[in-house]
């Protein structure tokens, strides 16, 4: 049974209503500092629980509060310690439990979206796609004192993430402190996240033939773009495979390795000849890749490994939508925490999301619904309803199947008016005209300028 005021939210406002509810079922406090105790190895709970620190840090990343101090603030009377607490642990957050939290929050999510039929068409048939690509943070304010007379810009780690384009959810995060490590370094720790029946996409950071070969050994299928580093032998000539619509397509078969080795791994060796060069001034796009060619020709791979760039999206949805760059965190990992719970966060979009493809249909949810209006009025609420609403007011969601909640999650999207979100997706950007520059006038009217275009128009009106 629904408390009164939450199921007058659930009318008038049904976007952020489910997502509190997706987060209350899989993200609850007592599931979070259970979990917590059992991956934690550094950190203790004492008076400040873990649960309490990504409740700060979700109102940040969520935008309803500018900062972590900010949402201590609102707060304060409640959480029983000081602020400089809630930050040392922040500061303290050890990258396994970072990395974990993603994992923890996907294993939930991916849940209820299939409980929901909600996932996106994925890109190859009978494969689960999984995109592959690293992120570096920002460079943060100089509050460190050791940084206040360096010039450089200190961004405070990185990290290599995971992407189903088909859930929309990061499946998997793989933090550093070191924000000058390199992505392939990281590649040992992802090849254990690797199952059988999926195919991952990747850039040629990904390229060490170690983790090819790891890959396929574990029964998925890679999907890579080459690097001039890579060494490879050819086994025939290359033969002409049509085009698509950005080129012509070549294929080969080639082995990994020296020519004088034996026994290196056999891959397709895909080439897109490009008709417009990239923005680096790239004309050849090479592929590597195990898929067989029933599964996809070479036509179907070069317009596969497109489908990398839906991280890229992502990435910056984590920016524009939420708020995945918190400027006044400069320890690493506080940092890289705050970049995980916007992941989190996002994932409680996707799920959101996945409730209304299926009631809305695939079609008109991803190509005329805007998320960042989804994400606005969530944030907007937000506060309302934690004002509101008792602390056990969600607790419901808690103890409901999750075929019950599902139901109930698909009812409230059918009382959503799509209208409120409406996408308004700009035209081809128009190159810009050149500027005139008078060193005599560094300033303009804009209202003079308005009179001149209404007097011009005055003219050539009959």
């Amino acid at each position: 049974m629904l408390n009164p005021i939450l199921d007058r939210f659930a009318e008038r406002t049904p976007i952020p209503v489910m997502a509190r509810s997706v987060l209350e079922r899989c993200l609850n406090a007592r599931q979070l500092d259970a979990w917590f105790e059992t991956v934690a190895e550094e950190q203790y709970t004492r008076g400040l629980l873990f649960s309490t620190v990504f409740a700060l840090m979700t109102a940040v990343v969520f935008r309803q509060q500018p900062s972590v101090n900010a949402a201590y603030q609102a707060r304060s009377d409640d959480i029983g310690v000081s602020v400089t607490s809630v930050y040392n642990k922040l500061n303290g957050l050890e990258p396994t439990v970072t990395a974990g939290l993603v994992g923890f929050a996907s294993e939930r999510a991916e849940a209820l979206i299939e409980q929901l039929g909600g996932a996106k068409p994925g890109p190859l048939p009978g494969w689960r796609v999984k995109v592959l690509d690293g992120n570096g943070l920002g460079g943060r304010e100089h509050r460190l004192k050791e940084l206040r007379t360096l010039g450089g810009a200190p961004p405070p780690g990185k990290s290599v993430a995971v992407f189903d384009p088909a859930l929309e959810v990061f499946t998997a995060l793989f933090p550093r402190e070191d924000a000058d490590t390199q992505e392939r370094a990281l590649w040992s720790a992802v090849v254990h996240t690797v199952r059988a029946g999926e195919l991952w996409l990747a850039d040629r950071n990904f390229r060490a033939r170690a983790f090819i070969e790891q890959v396929v050994e574990r029964k998925a299928a890679v999907l890579i773009r080459e690097h001039e580093g890579l060494r490879w032998t050819p086994l025939e000539p290359i033969r002409a495979c049509g085009r698509t619509t950005r080129g012509q397509v070549t294929e080969q078969r080639v082995r990994l390795g020296a020519a004088e080795e034996s026994g290196g791994l056999a891959l397709r060796r895909v080439c897109l000849q490009l008709d417009e060069p990239t923005r680096d001034g790239e004309t050849t796009v090479s592929l590597l890749t195990d898929l067989p060619e029933a599964a996809a020709s070479a036509a179907t791979v070069a317009e596969l490994y497109l489908t990398r760039w839906t991280i890229e999206t992502a990435f910056l949805r984590l920016t524009v939508e939420l708020r995945c760059e918190i400027d006044t965190l400069g320890y690493p990992r506080a940092a890289l925490f705050g970049f995980a719970v916007a992941a989190v966060a996002f994932k409680v979009l996707a799920v959101v999301k996945a409730a209304l493809r299926q009631v809305h249909g695939v079609e008109r949810i991803e190509q005329s619904v805007s998320s960042f209006y989804l994400s606005t009025e969530m944030a907007n609420l937000a506060e309302a309803l934690d004002t509101l609403l008792d602390p056990e007011a969600g607790r419901v969601f808690q103890t409901l199947s999750t075929a019950v909640i599902a139901a109930w999650l698909l009812e409230l999207a059918g009382r959503v008016n799509l209208r409120k979100y409406r996408n308004h997706p700009r035209g081809p950007k128009k190159a810009s005209p050149k500027r005139k520059y008078d060193p005599r006038h560094l300033h303009v009217s804009v209202a003079r300028i308005l009179n001149e275009r209404k007097a011009q128009r005055e003219t050539k009106s009959p």
